[in-house]
């Protein structure tokens, strides 16, 4: 097939993980789709990676556009020759689909010798072994279930329990050593835990809890410490970028921080337009701007937007805004087009808000966006909001 483009119908299944890892031997680029997608996102994903064929489980019926390729189902009994030869570490390995604001989704190209580093470097930050098994119940189309869930275990010679979903006694009776979930499941994990001690004491025994993707409240990493004994260590990172920071399983992570910057990979925080580039407290913020040797080598396709996500000098631009901890971690503070909000002079972190307000015990979501005022400015651009507001019942 030379260097093609395989789809692979990404469920939560041990065909995907073979799918993906058949492709990579194979020197082939893997494109995880995810199985959910609507018609007209599958039929522009299929239209722009162009794949020859599709794999998928045997048995599944397959949407629209993927319906139309060549299929190949996974067997997983099957047995053959392994290619020998490893193919150039520029070689695509992944494409994986992001969605932007606006626009059909991109498909972000991450070369092998990006995943390489980027395993290689978490393995280093959490100590991560062939003796580690690893607990998640994430998608396998993103990078966190896929890169960081599949292929990690695999670079490492470890183990993998993929559990379907983060069930308190599903996980407690796994015996994992790490654990990786979103906040959202951590949450609904917390919630399980203070019924289930038996559970929770299980699952202390691991080492390591990773919570990625987005946020985890200050009350979730106070309610899962109490729970479990064990404090969670949250990274940061994007699919153009794989996993840029991340907290030390040596190191006491900090609440609203994200970690030191792996090893080989530059993050700056540029300035920000305006005449202050500081919070209310005096702290330094900035767009997070990236570059190393985690980082994809461009959109698929779009020559345009690669260039457009790149500063003049080379960085990859984010879209985020950071501050530096005072332990040299990086905090994530919000999106530059969506959660700064501009009062009296200072740039203020709608997502630092939100988490403040969350630790409230009357408050269970929450979402803050800029108005206009004519004493302290003219607010935020913020369109959008990922919470709703409301209170528990009884407060």
């Amino acid at each position: 097939m030379g260097r093609g483009r395989v789809a692979v119908h990404a469920t939560s299944s041990l065909h995907t993980a073979v799918g993906v890892t058949a492709a990579l031997l194979a020197g082939v680029t893997a494109v995880p789709v995810n199985p959910k997608l609507g018609e007209r996102e599958l039929g522009h994903v299929v239209g722009d990676c162009a794949p020859d064929l599709v794999l998928a489980a045997p048995g599944v019926e397959l949407p629209g556009a993927l319906a139309a390729l060549p299929r190949t189902d996974v067997d997983l009994a099957a047995d053959g020759p392994v290619p020998t030869q490893e193919p150039a570490p520029d070689v695509p390995a992944l494409v994986i689909y992001t969605s932007g604001t606006t626009g059909p989704p991109k498909g972000a190209t991450l070369p092998r010798s990006a995943v390489a580093y980027d395993l290689d470097a978490l393995a280093e930050a959490w100590d991560w072994t062939s003796d580690d098994l690893l607990a998640h119940a994430l998608p396998l189309f993103h990078v966190h279930g896929l890169v960081l869930g599949v292929l990690g275990p695999l670079r490492r010679g470890g183990s993998l329990h993929h559990l379907g979903r983060l069930d308190a006694q599903v996980l407690a009776a796994a015996g994992a050593s790490m654990v990786f979930g979103v906040p959202t499941q951590y949450h609904r994990l917390a919630d399980q835990l203070e019924s289930d001690p038996e559970s929770a004491k299980e699952i202390g025994r691991a080492r390591l809890l990773v919570s990625g993707s987005a946020a985890l409240t200050a009350v979730d990493h106070a309610r899962l410490h109490r729970a479990t004994g064990l404090a969670v260590r949250e990274r940061y990172g994007l699919t153009e970028t794989l996993i840029l920071t991340a907290a030390r399983a040596a190191d006491e992570p900090e609440v609203g921080a994200v970690g030191r910057p792996l090893g080989g990979t530059e993050v700056r925080l540029a300035p920000l337009p305006g005449e202050q580039s500081g919070d209310d407290e005096g702290r330094a913020l900035g767009a997070v701007e990236v570059r190393g040797p985690s980082l994809f080598t461009g959109y698929l396709n779009r020559p345009d937007a690669t260039a457009a996500a790149h500063t003049a000098d080379g960085w990859f631009a984010t879209g985020d805004i950071g501050r530096w901890t005072e332990s040299g971690a990086l905090a994530i503070v919000g999106r530059s087009a969506t959660d700064l909000i501009k009062s009296g002079g200072y740039k203020i972190g709608a997502g630092e808000i939100e988490n403040a307000l969350l630790e409230h015990p009357g408050v269970a979501e929450a979402a803050v966006l800029g108005v206009p005022d004519a004493t302290w400015g003219s607010g935020s651009s913020r369109t959008s909001c990922r919470r709703v507001r409301c209170l528990r019942s009884g407060s």
